[in-house]
């Protein structure tokens, strides 16, 4: 896609939280546990990037782009639980960052070819698998 989809991420401390909350609740409807903390796609990598150090260029690739903007709605789950979710966008991904440039250390330290990492490619889905569960 051209990366100006839109969407919002949940750092996983917070939803742990609001599981937990949710479970310790009497509330047993479906509700939202998301951030309301909209980034573009493209924004997303920009402030990834920023944690490196590096100035690289984005690579936008044709494809589907799904839905243009996706966010969560947390009027329920405000007023059944007194709750949102706390943690910006910033903060848990540059947490995330930090986990993973340990992990690759780790990884490196075992002997572990990460040069694979510093690649990816584009992968088509099908539905094979699914279409023999109806068999």
């Amino acid at each position: 896609g051209d990366g100006k989809q839109t969407r919002s991420f949940t750092y996983v401390d917070d939803c742990v939280e609001g599981i937990q909350r949710l479970c310790a609740s009497d509330f047993h409807d479906p509700v939202n546990l998301g951030t309301t903390e909209m980034i573009s796609i493209n924004d997303l990598a920009k402030l990834a990037l920023s944690f490196t150090g590096k100035d690289l260029p984005l690579n936008n690739v044709p494809g589907p782009e799904g839905v243009r903007g996706r966010n969560s709605e947390n009027t329920l789950i405000s007023k059944v639980l007194g709750w949102e979710p706390k943690i910006p966008l910033a903060e848990g991904l540059k947490k995330t960052y930090g986990w993973i440039c340990e992990r690759i250390e780790e990884d490196k330290k075992a002997g572990i070819d990460v040069s694979i990492y510093a690649s990816s490619k584009v992968v088509t889905q099908t539905t094979d698998s699914l279409d023999k569960l109806n068999k």
